[in-house]
């Protein structure tokens, strides 16, 4: 017997960036939590084996784990982001070999200079992100996170109406206040 498929809750965010308040950024919280923050925790671990311990304070390391990945820069056009986060993303959000695509972007301000990837899966009733990694770190594979199934009428509904924030949600915990 099969085991019952999980359901998730996304929330598709939208806030101005800090630096660039211009250009309004894409975030994605996952039952309530930060993408970012779901990140952090997968790749701690990972992390940890490659960074000396003693050269930053647990809060340092924390702030580094959270800003390793920014929300997106996706144009206004609400087509163009209702067809990325359905898995139709513009080549250069598009992960070449694998077709994954880009879910988070580098804190650069170039999304697909360290991104994160996933596949979108969309269907009638359901979109599934799974198969998350880090192409800069092949060694790493496949991240321990997902896979998340979303029910589509709710994903297609606050990607229609995605939640309008004045900052980032995040700011308080990396200082940026």
């Amino acid at each position: 017997m099969s085991q019952p498929t999980v359901t998730h809750r996304v929330e598709f965010l939208r806030h101005p960036d800090l630096d660039r308040p211009h250009l309004p950024l894409w975030g994605v919280r996952i039952d309530g939590t930060d993408l970012r923050v779901l990140v952090a925790e997968a790749t701690r671990a990972l992390w940890d084996r490659e960074l000396d311990e003693d050269d930053d304070t647990p809060q340092e390391r924390e702030e580094f784990l959270l800003r390793q990945h920014a929300p997106l820069y996706l144009d206004d056009d609400a087509a163009r982001a209702r067809a990325h986060f359905l898995g139709d993303a513009a080549p250069q959000l598009r992960h070449r070999d694998s077709g994954a695509q880009v879910l988070l972007g580098c804190p650069c301000g170039i999304d697909a200079c360290w991104p994160l990837l996933a596949t979108i899966r969309a269907s009638a009733t359901e979109v599934v992100w799974s198969g998350f990694h880090q192409p800069h770190r092949p060694e790493w594979g496949e991240l321990p996170l997902g896979p998340y199934v979303f029910p589509r009428p709710a994903y297609d509904e606050t990607l229609a109406v995605p939640l309008a924030l004045a900052e980032d949600p995040l700011a308080p915990m990396l200082g940026e206040r």
